[in-house]
């Protein structure tokens, strides 16, 4: 079963909307730049995101979304803690990111 991961994102107040497009840009290309230490090929499954469009007004601040799937719990325990290109992508966040929340689960386990 493949482990689904939800990134939402709320972006400082005073964010230019270059530094947010290339965060963006950059939180994509971990699709083929996150390497599985054996197969050394890109093992995430699936990566979309964008600008939050909902007119039902929850996002609660958040105002960007993104959906990474892994084919295991493994994979996904390996790019949380241990990938190189996640780890970098993740240090540069914090001169423009307020807030992250991340959310994993099985589709159809409750």
């Amino acid at each position: 079963m493949s482990i689904i991961h939800v990134v939402l994102f709320q972006f400082k107040a005073d964010a230019k909307q270059e530094d947010v497009k290339a965060v963006c840009d950059r939180f994509l290309s971990l699709k083929t730049n996150c390497v599985h230490p054996t197969t050394k090929t890109p093992y995430i499954l699936s990566l979309k995101g964008g600008k939050d469009n909902s007119p039902e007004g929850l996002q609660n601040g958040m105002t960007h979304g993104f959906v990474v799937e892994f084919a295991s719990a493994e994979d996904r325990d390996y790019y949380v803690t241990t990938d190189p290109a996640h780890q970098d992508f993740k240090r540069g966040l914090g001169v423009v990111l307020e807030k992250p929340v991340v959310v994993d689960f099985v589709d159809g386990v409750y």
